[in-house]
């Protein structure tokens, strides 16, 4: 088996250590012997996302998202589009999964159409969004990590939550949702990075780009009583 995951931007969006994502993805496929590529997806060249088994895109400031956007619309959209209503596993990172919505309302009123690729948009709010927090997916993964976001996301017709707040704030602080979720699409605010500290959440997205590709996949039991460990000291400590 081989997976083949696709890094957007990596230039131009890692504002949170994003690419350790991308290494737990890569580890922990080696650590079962299984081959992943990781290619490296910038901006001014053309690319077909059909290409790739897993998508993973970044957050950034608001500069680089402009220029990722500009980038993503005019060259990209449709490819991503087909790619997300396909069954590819995508996986989006704050301003990356503001990106994949129809818009954003900037604090002084100016109105950014964004890609459109899923129903939901985003608002500046007057306070940052800040903290470590913790939800819980449908598959009843708990979650842990930190957010720091002014928007505030509100989900369309058709998009469910990725899970539900248990401390903290999530999408907009006021229905309890975090992230979004559509098909093979994980949204999320969840920055630290996001894997590293939540395997089973890695696990789910490896076992289900592969399942995608192969037969239904079962992924082979790794030792995981470091993340176990660090877990319950983030819980203990911070949430």
């Amino acid at each position: 088996m081989k997976l083949k995951v696709a890094h957007l931007y990596p230039d131009l969006l890692n504002l949170y250590g994003d690419s350790g994502n991308i290494l737990c993805i890569k580890k922990r496929c080696e650590w079962r012997e299984i081959a992943c590529s990781v290619t490296p997806l910038i901006a001014g060249r053309d690319f077909d996302f059909s290409d790739y088994d897993l998508i993973f895109i970044g957050g950034g400031q608001d500069r680089e998202q402009k220029l990722v956007l500009r980038d993503l619309t005019v060259k990209k959209r449709d490819s991503l589009h087909h790619a997300v209503e396909n069954g590819t596993v995508l996986l989006a990172i704050c301003g990356g999964y503001q990106l994949l919505g129809r818009f954003y309302e900037t604090a002084v009123g100016e109105h950014l159409e964004f890609t459109g690729i899923l129903d939901f948009y985003t608002c500046a709010g007057e306070k940052r969004l800040i903290g470590n927090y913790e939800f819980k997916t449908a598959e009843k993964i708990r979650v842990i990590g930190f957010e720091n976001h002014s928007g505030r996301t509100f989900l369309g017709d058709g998009i469910a939550p990725l899970g539900k707040v248990l401390k903290g704030h999530g999408n907009n602080g006021a229905d309890k949702t975090e992230g979004a979720r559509y098909k093979n699409t994980f949204c999320t605010y969840c920055h630290g990075p996001l894997l590293p500290k939540n395997p089973d959440l890695a696990d789910l997205l490896i076992r289900t780009a592969l399942s995608a590709k192969y037969d239904p996949v079962a992924l082979a039991a790794l030792d995981v009583s470091a993340e176990i460990l660090a877990r319950r000291q983030i819980r203990d400590l911070y949430i």
